[in-house]
């Protein structure tokens, strides 16, 4: 099952409390103090994994709590701290305060990591607390709350190319054709619930990610349709593939709504370089000729079938080429 929003309680662990201890030693029957300090809580963390995909866990799970520090003993020892909890998630997460909406970190690359609950200080012990004046103290320190917050988590998957299109442009359809992923695909609208993605093999050694992203209507981005809950899911992508219907008999009017719902959702969506893909031309061969050219300007564009695979290739070449002058 694919999440990619949920909610979560974090506890730091306590600071353990310092001790009041004296020293006992023969031939010294009034030692000094030598209560030792708390150990420190233990801390909350998030840390990116790239081999998950989904905040699934989270549906089940949403309390998470450090172990608190030890107190301290006696001859100056400190007590131990507590337990971290390292919580695993998606590479792609963002982590923000529930409260105040503020992000804390964008989790974007493997093993990355982020401290969203500190754990308490350890208080100090009597041993602390001498001095000229007062050489035998029965001051001790209590252990330091542990920081407490509630999380939102956002994921935002990470793919080089995204897949754009109406419902039942054929997405997914494209999507099993250039790569190994197996979308559910069907002859009607909103057959994609869910994002996917797929590895995209490129000659012997190149390679890239492809999103396949549900389809958008007009008003996704207040959320008609699947469009509020998913068009977060193109944000981080560096390409688009704008897929177009070719049967449709409004292909201008097609265009200018993807077009304005990712304009109204996120403006620099459009500053993303695109091409344009016109599917199901085997359909239409005879007929469609020219009309790509005035809708889409200097775009590059294709004319594509990904039931049959024509014009696949030179697509696909021509999306890693766009890839590699990005990283130049």
């Amino acid at each position: 099952m694919f999440i990619d929003s949920a909610e979560l309680y974090v506890k730091a662990g306590d600071g353990g409390s310092g001790c009041i201890a004296f020293r006992r030693e023969k031939f010294v029957p009034k030692g000094g103090p030598s209560g030792g300090d708390g150990g420190r809580g233990g801390h909350i963390i998030l840390r990116a994994d790239r081999h998950l995909t989904t905040l699934l866990d989270f549906k089940y799970r949403k309390k998470y709590v450090a172990g608190r520090g030890q107190h301290g003993s006696g001859d100056n020892r400190t007590g131990r701290n507590g337990r971290d909890v390292v919580i695993r998630v998606p590479a792609g997460t963002v982590v923000l305060d529930h409260e105040s909406g503020n992000v804390l970190e964008d989790l974007v690359e493997d093993a990355q990591e982020v401290v969203v609950a500190r754990g308490g200080r350890g208080g100090r012990g009597n041993a602390r607390f001498a001095s000229a004046s007062n050489q035998a103290p029965r001051e001790f320190e209590p252990g330091f709350d542990g920081e407490e917050r509630n999380l939102r988590l956002e994921l935002k998957l990470l793919a080089d190319v995204g897949l754009v299109g109406l419902p039942n442009a054929g997405k997914s359809t494209l999507l099993s054709r250039i790569s190994a992923a197996r979308p559910k695909v069907a002859e009607y609208p909103f057959t994609t619930l869910i994002p996917n993605l797929g590895l995209v093999r490129v000659g012997d050694t190149g390679s890239f990610v492809a999103a396949d992203i549900p389809g958008l209507v007009e008003g996704a981005h207040d959320g008609k349709g699947l469009g509020l809950t998913f068009l977060k899911h193109i944000e981080r992508t560096r390409v688009l593939v704008i897929l177009l219907d070719a049967t449709s008999s409004a292909l201008e009017n097609d265009y200018a709504t993807l077009l304005d719902e990712m304009n109204l959702y996120d403006p620099w969506l459009l500053r993303r370089p695109r091409i344009i893909a016109y599917n199901k031309c085997d359909i239409i061969e005879k007929e469609f000729s020219g009309l790509e050219r005035t809708i889409t300007g200097q775009l590059q564009t294709f004319l594509i079938s990904a039931v049959r695979g024509d014009g696949i290739e030179e697509m696909v070449n021509a999306l890693w080429n766009m890839l590699n002058e990005l990283d130049v």
